[in-house]
């Protein structure tokens, strides 16, 4: 078994016990849902990541798994000013505790700072990773500045000849202003 297979079903107190981080490359393109988001993704598109787990002392009596995942890669996206790709930059760098079920996070997540996540027996690290990458993308990706002007799609003239060539709505009223004084 690879690593990367693994990492998608993970015994996560064993991984806490061992105390070994994972530190991987995961191809892009297998990560389906980030890819749909990319344009024009090369081949050899990577996401570098590592994750590492340990025992705090808490609520259980082993103590409380937690997971520190870090990732790093860049996406090709379309710029929303000139419509060309943009290689966008993504990071993450967030920690985790687990709970033993959905009610406990969902009891826990308002006062807890870090991310609750539920224990699973076979927890998928990759979905997380990709979870947390999907949400550092931009909103509105764009160049810091774009290699080319963005070409006015509906044309400057002819935008320029129909606002000059409309009539202004409130005209009329002026002409009956001036009747009535």
């Amino acid at each position: 078994m690879s690593r990367s297979h693994q990492a998608s079903r993970l015994n996560m107190q064993a991984f806490a016990q061992e105390g070994v981080p994972l530190i991987e490359t995961t191809l892009l393109q297998n990560m389906e849902r980030l890819a749909q988001e990319a344009q024009g993704l090369q081949p050899d598109s990577v996401v570098n990541w590592k994750a590492s787990a340990e025992l705090r002392p808490g609520s259980a009596t082993e103590g409380d798994i937690w997971l520190h995942l870090e990732a790093s890669t860049a996406v090709p996206l379309v710029c929303q000013r000139c419509m060309g790709i943009v290689s966008t930059p993504l990071e993450v760098n967030q920690w985790y505790r687990f709970v033993a079920s959905e009610d406990i996070a969902m009891a826990e997540d308002d006062e807890s700072e870090e991310d609750l996540l539920v224990m699973e027996p076979q927890f998928d690290l990759l979905a997380v990773l990709e979870d947390e990458l999907l949400m550092a993308l931009p909103l509105v990706p764009m160049h810091d500045e774009c290699p080319a002007a963005p070409a006015m799609q509906a044309g400057e003239e002819a935008l320029k000849d129909a606002v000059q060539d409309k009539p202004h709505p409130f005209a009329s009223l002026a002409g009956l202003k001036k009747k009535g004084d």
